[in-house]
């Protein structure tokens, strides 16, 4: 994965030391290893940041910055990732989440009209809560695990090409 374009793409360390959320973890933002970008650091906060985007929870980012400070990922993109799942792909990804969770359970989807009211609200989260978090539980662990693995293995692929440049380069 190179570097400078992940570099390029993440928020500046100054800009989410001082955002409004993340302004609890106060001195733990000072650790040097939470801005490194080395295949640890960004291979880990992509397992990071990918777990949290598929838990339906408010404050994903919250989440993935207290989970990468003591992992000692990098924090701009464990926090950055939680972004895959806004508005416009929520629905669809937790619904993805939902019919895991139905397919582990072995229940059937259910279905049916929905209104926007409170009322309907609870009652449907009543109704699914529990293979919507268990299907977004599996659903997390897989895509946390399948972003770890890929990015190693881009970052390494990167590296070996890289040498065998430098080694022609090198020979006459």
């Amino acid at each position: 994965m190179p570097k400078h374009l992940i570099k390029r793409f993440t928020p500046d360390h100054k800009v989410i030391r001082e955002h409004k959320h993340l302004r609890i973890f106060g001195r733990l933002l000072h650790d040097p290893n939470l801005w490194h970008m080395n295949r640890r650091s960004v291979a880990g906060a992509f397992a990071v940041g990918l777990f949290w985007a598929a838990i339906p929870m408010p404050f994903q980012m919250v989440a993935a910055a207290a989970t990468a400070i003591p992992a000692r990922v990098n924090l701009p993109i464990s926090v950055a990732l939680v972004w895959v799942t806004n508005p416009l792909t929520m629905p669809p990804i937790f619904y993805f989440n939902y019919l895991v969770g139905t397919w582990i359970l072995g229940e059937p989807p259910r279905t049916g009209h929905f209104e926007w009211t409170m009322h309907q609200l609870g009652t449907t989260m009543e109704q699914v809560w529990q293979p919507l978090y268990l299907g977004s539980l599996v659903t997390g662990v897989v895509t946390a695990t399948a972003g770890y693995l890929l990015i190693r293995g881009l970052w390494r692929l990167r590296l070996v090409n890289y040498v065998k440049r430098r080694r022609q380069r090198r020979t006459p």
